[in-house]
């Protein structure tokens, strides 16, 4: 009889052609998430003039997504435990490529709102549990690393959504880059077939045959034998409601730290993302279109997320965090001063680096901190509250800017929750982490 530590064997598995699967299952998935979320600020301007609607219920119809995504990454994340992280991934899918495609086919403003609304339950539902997917199944070396290469597809997906959407548009008009974001649908027959589920779902289940043809893709090494005993540590086999567990453990303090710095990051990304055009215009600058604007931030994201994940395999991640976040505070604030329009880009895509990029390696450090039984509900309801900064950041900037301040202020102010999530962090008790924390085992399961 052997015990099998189904954790250890993860995360002491060479890199195959197993998690390479996987990774590029999921970066697909978050391409296609990326995509779905950019696409409404491509094509707003189209929809404006064609629906006649005015700048305020322009904003309300963008927004309603965003409201979609907070709960969509709170209830999507929680039931992922429960259900199992395969069929939430394909549900979030689901919603998110059928109703962008229902808004493509909506000419009311108030329908477009809530087929965005609906599709923004699947994109914000499916962010969690693709972390927590690649963080259960990458091997401990370069898990960071793996985490936020997934994630960056979501800033490619808002580049694809840049490059895409004026050709498609001039075309065949706005009702295009909506319809085609229907197409992912087509995936979720191959996604069910190829994509492992949870082990810690597998076991607490007991589909011991699934498990053990999971671990033998997943370490070649393993073979299975009849008798085999499979162990969980005792953090995944808890009882009670996942949201409780949230704050047993001594982890009640650091989950309310996560829940401040993704609130804080996320208002900073959309901060950005609503009003950098808008102030750096009002500032003078002539660089173009938005469009450079979109595709600059987009790929100092990229750079972000995957040098934040590989230094964060190789220091540690928290301290990597609170160094991005400081950055970030100064990047934004050198935004507001006069400088080269060289220097201007380079600052652009270090924000873009810094609070971006900062917000997926941030991801990965949730996905880390929580015990794999919980994972998805950590995220997912730091996810869920950080879209409250989402939602508050274009208010807020927009007032901001109504009141004609100097450029300084609005930068600075986009700026202070960068010290704030740096604080939050550094605050964390990773002392209590799933992958600090002894995890004394037991066996749950006997093939």
């Amino acid at each position: 009889m052997r015990h099998i530590d189904i954790h250890a064997l993860a995360d002491g598995a060479r890199f195959n052609r197993f998690h390479a699967g996987i990774l590029a299952w999921c970066a697909l998935i978050i391409i296609c998430d990326g995509y779905d979320l950019a696409v409404a600020g491509i094509a707003l301007p189209s929809i404006m003039k064609q629906m006649g609607v005015t700048a305020q219920n322009a904003g309300f119809m963008v927004s309603s997504a965003l409201f979609g995504m907070m709960f969509g990454a709170i209830f999507l994340g929680t039931i992922a435990d429960r259900i199992g992280r395969r069929h939430a991934i394909v549900i979030c899918l689901a919603l998110f490529s059928v109703f962008t495609a229902a808004a493509g086919m909506s000419s009311d403003p108030y329908v477009f709102s809530a087929m965005r609304f609906l599709a923004g339950l699947g994109i914000g539902g499916v962010m969690p549990n693709v972390v927590a997917q690649m963080t259960e199944y990458s091997p401990r070396r370069i898990r960071a690393t793996m985490v936020t290469l997934m994630f960056s597809g979501y800033a490619v997906g808002g580049m694809l959504a840049a490059l895409l959407g004026k050709g498609l548009i001039e075309q065949h008009g706005w009702q295009s880059v909506f319809l085609a974001a229907g197409v992912p649908v087509l995936l979720i027959p191959f996604i069910l077939k190829s994509l492992p589920e949870s082990m810690t779902f597998l076991v607490q289940r007991k589909r011991l045959a699934e498990l053990q043809r999971t671990l033998a893709r997943m370490e070649p090494s393993y073979r299975a034998q009849a008798g085999d005993r499979f162990d969980l540590p005792v953090a995944d086999r808890a009882q009670g409601a996942p949201i409780g567990q949230l704050f047993q453990d001594g982890r009640g303090f650091s989950t309310a730290m996560f829940w401040i710095a993704f609130f804080m990051c996320l208002f900073m990304v959309y901060a950005l993302s609503s009003w950098l055009a808008k102030l750096m215009a009002g500032a003078g600058y002539s660089l173009g279109s938005a469009l450079t604007f979109v595709l600059v931030l987009n790929f100092g994201a990229v750079v972000g997320a995957v040098g934040g994940g590989w230094l964060a395999d190789r220091f540690h991640i928290k301290y990597v965090l609170v160094a991005m976040y400081a950055l970030a505070a100064v990047s934004i604030t050198l935004l507001g001063y006069p400088v080269s329009t060289p220097a201007l880009f380079v600052l652009v895509g270090l924000a873009g680096a810094s609070t971006i990029g900062t917000q997926i390696v941030t991801y990965a450090y949730a996905g880390q901190f929580y015990p794999t039984a919980i994972r998805s509900t950590g995220i997912g309801w730091a996810s869920g509250v950080g879209r409250g900064g989402a939602i508050l950041a274009p208010i807020v900037i927009g007032t901001l800017v109504g009141m004609a301040l100097p450029l300084q202020q609005n930068f600075q102010a986009i700026a202070i929750p960068a010290v704030i999530a740096a604080v939050s962090v550094a605050l964390i008790r990773h002392g209590r982490s799933a992958s600090a924390v002894p995890q004394h085992t037991g066996a749950v399961a006997e093939a």
